[in-house]
């Protein structure tokens, strides 16, 4: 089979992981490498293997490339995204897929109307046991869901040294800890209960209203540290810590809480789902594992084994039971069912996948947040 050409556009953190996740699926070669300069493509293309390194505007010219992988902050989705669209090229987009919500309503209108298959980067459904939840509760093993609670820590923002572009609304958007971290946890909770948020009551905190920004070059998850000469103090306009109140479209109530100045916690995302026949408890720090409460019968703890899930779930999993697979399989099993749509060279009418119209509906979950926070009151969806 001849090899899919992709490029991918942008080399922080998550860049990265995207071409490690590419090379993982045997019909794809990552080709192109996009930055902002010629030198820094060049640079990271070295760095990475990458044969070819182009400014964005040249790469949509190469009609080679047939899909292109938007991995840049988040003030730069929406216009990127539009114009691969406009080339005619697939296109995989970061989250948040915009930072305005009629931004997104536009790019799902385009995605539509050109038929070209289009994905955000929602990963975090693609953990087996998150599946696995997915497909026990519609068999009814959960029962009519009771409540939702969820949280999603990290420390990675602690210090007030601590810094990253996701702190400059220019950048990022009117909010941080929620459209960052949040989003991921929202549409996991839809994902897996199958049910819609209808109302929300938000309740933000920023517990740095100053931050020292290094006036030197920091990568996210970098660990460095700079001298004190080496910041300036700016002021903060986003959360640290949110803590949102859910109701839903079957009458009852949830909770999320996040939260990037948890000490301790690097990346915990964690969800329990209270129904009337068991609850589920998964955490993203043992992700080969599922706590199932019961109230008449002994609790259960399931591993992850191919042979003991659903065939959903099971088509997610690359290895036997007790081999543990983690955070980049995650992207690997979601480029999979991707790219089986770019082969057929068209988005599939019930994509498998998170697509454009998901971002969308996270978008405005956190627009809705961001005004029920301002108003400090209820919000509908």
């Amino acid at each position: 089979m001849e090899k899919i050409k992709v490029a991918v556009v942008g080399t922080g953190f998550i860049g990265p992981a995207h071409i490690e996740a590419l090379r993982r699926n045997p019909n794809i070669e990552v080709a192109t490498l996009c930055e902002v300069s010629e030198e820094l493509a060049k640079e990271k293309a070295a760095q990475l293997g990458i044969e070819k390194a182009m400014l964005f505007e040249d790469m949509l010219k190469d009609e080679e490339i047939k899909v292109v992988h938007i991995c840049t902050p988040n003030f730069l989705h929406y216009s990127q995204s539009k114009a691969v669209l406009e080339a005619g090229k697939h296109v995989v987009c970061e989250k948040p897929l915009a930072t305005k919500i009629e931004d997104a309503e536009e790019l799902v209108a385009l995605a539509k109307k050109t038929g070209l298959v289009n994905a955000v980067h929602f990963n975090l459904r693609y953990y087996p046991m998150v599946r696995q939840m997915k497909t026990m509760r519609e068999s009814g093993e959960l029962g009519d869901i009771y409540s939702i609670m969820g949280s999603y820590l990290q420390d990675w923002l602690f210090l007030k040294t601590d810094y990253n572009w996701r702190l400059e609304p220019d950048k990022s958007g009117d909010s941080r800890a929620i459209a960052d971290i949040g989003s991921h946890l929202l549409d996991l909770t839809e994902y897996v209960t199958g049910l819609k948020i209808t109302e929300v009551m938000a309740d933000f905190s920023t517990v740095h209203k100053t931050r020292l920004k290094p006036l030197k070059a920091i990568e996210t998850y970098s660990g460095k540290s700079l001298d004190e000469s080496d910041y300036a103090e700016v002021p903060i306009n986003t959360e640290d810590h949110a803590t949102v109140m859910l109701r839903f479209d079957n009458g009852n109530k949830g909770s999320v809480t996040v939260s990037q100045v948890n000490a301790g916690r690097k990346n915990r995302l964690n969800i329990e789902i209270a129904g009337s026949k068991a609850n589920f408890e998964w955490c993203s720090e043992k992700p080969n594992e599922m706590w199932i409460g019961k109230r008449e019968t002994a609790n259960q703890h399931l591993m992850k084994d191919p042979s003991l899930f659903s065939p959903e779930a099971a088509k997610l999993i690359g290895f036997p039971g007790g081999h543990n697979e983690g955070f980049p399989d995650t992207t690997k099993q979601m480029f999979k069912e991707v790219y089986a749509a770019v082969i057929e060279g068209k988005q599939p009418e019930n994509p498998s996948f998170p697509t454009f119209a998901d971002g969308h509906r996270e978008l405005l979950i956190c627009e809705r947040i961001i005004e029920s926070h301002k108003k400090q009151a209820w919000v509908k969806i």
